[in-house]
């Protein structure tokens, strides 16, 4: 299998990543065959895929744009993957030049073109580090980001949960990252469903056949909901991800949010 001079020397290119996977659906450029071929097999059975990944990613654009209006200038996008167009950064900065953004990813590809792309803008940071170790990242989004942990944070979790089994505690992890932030901070969930189309759920079991990616967990809105803990949650709640904070449609014809959306989103704020 080819190897592209761009890719570090300890990544498996015959091995699909999660985040890279995702970046071939978005139409980029930095994946391999193997993430290709994964991304092939799922649409195969879930063609609409890369249209939702498109509605998350237009989910983060207005919560960003939210969390900005709200005063918050400081972001913890865990899980980033590669930040292309229209990722956090290009979002807070339209609205707040300042605004500070640590990305975090454990994917060696991700993290090296997150920093090319990124190049030395001393406002965003990239981190190489695995969002289930809240501690050493907070430490390193201090450290190496500059984030302060006295001021309000917008913790960042967009179809990353769903990577984490119930054991694992995912709600717990999110609690570690807010415990750590001051009143007024965020936490931006968006996730799979396990309620959803039956073209999504079949998506879904392929990644819990493909032994080099991690298993897929999708939620209810109610189990959903549980990962915010005891943060207050913001209207409309946890909804499709395209319901949430709905921009006015572009015209008469713009179709309804479909009831079986397979992913789900909210905000919530500590107070």
């Amino acid at each position: 299998m080819y190897r592209p001079p761009w890719a570090p020397t300890e990544v498996d290119i015959a091995l699909p990543s999660v985040a890279r996977v995702y970046d071939y659906y978005l139409g980029g450029s930095h994946n391999f065959e193997s993430d290709r071929a994964f991304g092939r097999r799922v649409t195969d059975v879930y063609p609409a895929l890369p249209v939702v990944l498109r509605d998350n990613r237009a989910f983060l654009r207005r919560a960003v744009r939210y969390l900005v209006a709200a005063g918050v200038d400081q972001f913890l996008d865990l899980g980033s993957g590669i930040p292309t167009v229209g990722n956090v950064h290009g979002v807070a900065h339209a609205g707040n030049p300042a605004a500070r953004i640590v990305y975090v990813d454990h994917d060696p590809v991700a993290v090296t073109h997150s920093r090319e792309l990124l190049g030395d803008d001393p406002r965003t940071t990239v981190v190489a580090a695995d969002f289930l170790d809240p501690e050493r990242v907070l430490h390193e989004a201090v450290e190496a980001g500059d984030l302060d942990l006295d001021r309000p944070v917008a913790v960042l979790a967009l179809l990353i949960l769903h990577f984490v089994a119930d054991e694992r505690q995912p709600g717990e992890i999110m609690a570690r990252y807010l415990r750590a932030t001051a009143p007024g901070s965020y936490l931006a969930i968006s996730q799979s469903r396990s309620d959803g189309s039956p073209e999504a759920v079949a998506g879904q079991r392929l990644y819990a056949r493909e032994r080099s990616l991690e298993q897929m967990h999708p939620r209810t809105a109610t189990e959903v909901g549980a990962l915010f803990g005891d943060l207050t949650l913001l209207a409309p709640g946890v909804v499709a991800a395209p319901a949430w904070r709905r921009e006015p449609a572009a015209s008469d014809e713009e179709p309804d949010v479909p009831d079986d959306h397979p992913v789900l989103a909210g905000v919530a704020r500590k107070d």
